[in-house]
């Protein structure tokens, strides 16, 4: 696994870089060897975060953060967050290999738009390829990112869909009408 370190407003010592490779380690069992694990390091304030990115084969990613008052500490929780997803990941692969003919499992990233509530305004644009894929594969991605939408290409019909998680817990699903 190639494990790319960074900070932000703190110098990745060797000691933070060791540590940091060390817990990510645990992690390898579950990849390819050319899985690219990237590792952002920073500090605001009186929080050290720490937010890793995997990118998978077929272009899926997992991606958690986490935020403590000791760099270490985060480090650890981050890569326990990780390890439930990359569990969760696989035995919804290992289900759906079960469930259905061989099928690829692609994804892609979702886009965060944060906004302040004085001020509406976009501070963080991600642009990324969108891959046709299946309501099934969207909500899987969804819940590895951690996040409460996702927009992708529905393979079906070749629009545009967002899904959603809904207050009870099921998803929801958004889809054009012209």
């Amino acid at each position: 696994m190639k494990i790319i370190t960074r900070g932000k407003n703190i110098p990745v010592t060797e000691g933070l870089k060791q540590h940091v490779e060390k817990r990510i380690g645990k992690l390898e069992k579950y990849f390819d060897e050319n899985t690219e694990a990237q590792v952002t390091l920073s500090v605001t304030k009186d929080s050290h975060i720490v937010e890793v990115t995997v990118l998978l084969n077929g272009g899926l990613l997992l991606r958690a953060e986490e935020e403590s008052q000791d760099m270490y500490a985060s480090i650890d929780m981050v890569i326990e967050k990780l390890e439930r997803q990359t569990r969760k990941y696989k035995t919804r692969v290992n289900r759906k290999a079960r469930q259905e003919s061989i099928k690829d499992i692609i994804g892609d990233s979702a886009v965060k738009v944060e906004e302040d509530i004085d001020e509406p305004k976009v501070v963080r644009v991600k642009k990324f390829n969108m891959k046709p894929m299946v309501v099934e594969e969207a909500i899987l991605q969804m819940d590895l990112l951690g996040h409460d939408f996702f927009v992708f290409v529905n393979g079906e019909t070749d629009d545009i869909n967002v899904v959603y998680r809904r207050k009870n817990g099921d998803y929801g699903l958004i889809e054009p009408q012209y």
